[in-house]
């Protein structure tokens, strides 16, 4: 489990941490596929969230929660029409150089379907970038913004869970209402400066919007009155270039999976179920495959005493030490780190104890 993960499962057990949907009308989409045609820049699974990297922590169930993610430096670019509030109102169009004009115009099904299965909350404000992206399956994920050292995350949950949430957060502080978007939810105060916002369940899920950093609440409130839920299309172009949507699993994976030795019956075919991650995070959940199919094949080799076959998954384990993916995330989490360990217990012929809760084997 990675060191937010960590930090958000406790948050969600103890509540005393003291730490929007349109879709555009004809008119609007027209000119939003006016603006996604020009030449622009191109711009997140089960393992999601980066820990800092001064902390050490192990990872369990990676299948279902995730690593963490990269910082992504990519400034959010959105134009938006809410047609919910009187008049609509038209989101500040992106200046900055690295636009959506390089987005992908079109999106497949399987892309769109994802995207309009969560609740697709952006913030309409500048400054505000996407630093954090990941899950997007079974109504769970996460994306957090940050702007100037404040942070705010939105995680969303199915709407089953909302009441045990609710419960809980009624021992942080007494609720006052507000409306995000015109969708109502509940503001819960941690401190002078940490707050929180649950919105009713809608749609099969529920979103609960955190602060990070240092926050007043007029600022808060200021960026609050931001907050828009968009279609499909518009949420999807507003994604930094970097994040891995369901389209892009086969190009990325072919792309990290390069110097990386597959195990026997490795399915690449399944990893288009990984959800929308940043980079970060999908190569931590390919390699968590990769790992835990090895031991896997290690452990089975080991029982059927087919030396040979050991031998195979002991070096590939061993190799783990030079793959590219591993160095590139080493700067940002702790997640390579964690892998290295079990992996060399096992190239050393050690039983992995606890292995599936480290690299989030099912």
């Amino acid at each position: 489990m990675t060191d937010e993960q960590l930090d958000r499962m406790v948050r969600d057990a103890d509540p005393y941490r003291p730490d929007v949907i349109t879709h555009l009308d004809g008119a609007a989409q027209h000119l939003l596929e006016e603006i996604m045609s020009a030449p622009t820049l191109e711009t997140v699974a089960e393992p999601p969230g980066k820990p800092p990297r001064a902390r050490r922590t192990m990872m369990s169930g990676l299948a279902s929660a995730g690593v963490a993610a990269a910082v992504l430096a990519i400034v959010l670019t959105v134009s938006i029409m809410n047609v919910d509030q009187p008049g609509g109102r038209e989101a500040s169009p992106d200046t900055s150089p690295t636009s959506e004009a390089t987005r992908p115009t079109s999106y497949s099904a399987m892309v769109l379907k994802a995207a309009e299965e969560n609740p697709r909350l952006l913030i309409d404000q500048p400054g505000w970038k996407a630093t954090t992206v990941y899950g997007f399956t079974e109504k769970e994920g996460t994306i957090e913004f940050s702007n100037d050292g404040q942070r705010l995350q939105m995680n969303w949950y199915p709407a089953d869970q909302y009441d045990g949430y609710h419960k809980d957060r009624l021992h942080v502080s007494k609720p006052e209402q507000v409306t995000v978007d015109r969708w109502p939810g509940d503001l819960f105060r941690y401190s002078a400066s940490d707050f929180a916002v649950m919105l009713r369940p809608r749609d099969g899920s529920f979103v609960e919007l955190r602060t990070g950093g240092a926050w007043t609440r007029s600022e808060f409130d200021r960026v609050l009155a931001d907050v828009v839920r968009v279609d499909a299309r518009t949420w999807l172009a507003a994604l930094p270039a970097e994040i891995v949507t369901p389209d892009r699993v086969d190009e990325q994976a072919a792309k990290v999976l390069a110097d990386v030795p597959l195990p026997p019956g490795f399915d690449t075919a399944a990893l288009t179920g990984l959800g929308t991650n940043d980079a970060y995070q999908f190569g931590a959940a390919l390699t968590s495959r990769v790992g835990c199919g090895w031991i896997a094949e290690w452990l089975r080799a080991k029982q059927a005493g087919d030396a040979a076959a050991l031998q195979r998954a002991a070096d590939a384990l061993r190799s783990s030490h030079k793959w590219k993916v591993l160095h590139q995330m080493n700067d940002e989490g702790d997640w390579p780190e964690v892998f290295w360990e079990t992996a060399d217990k096992v190239a050393a012929g050690e039983f992995p104890a606890g292995y599936r809760g480290a690299l989030g084997c099912e």
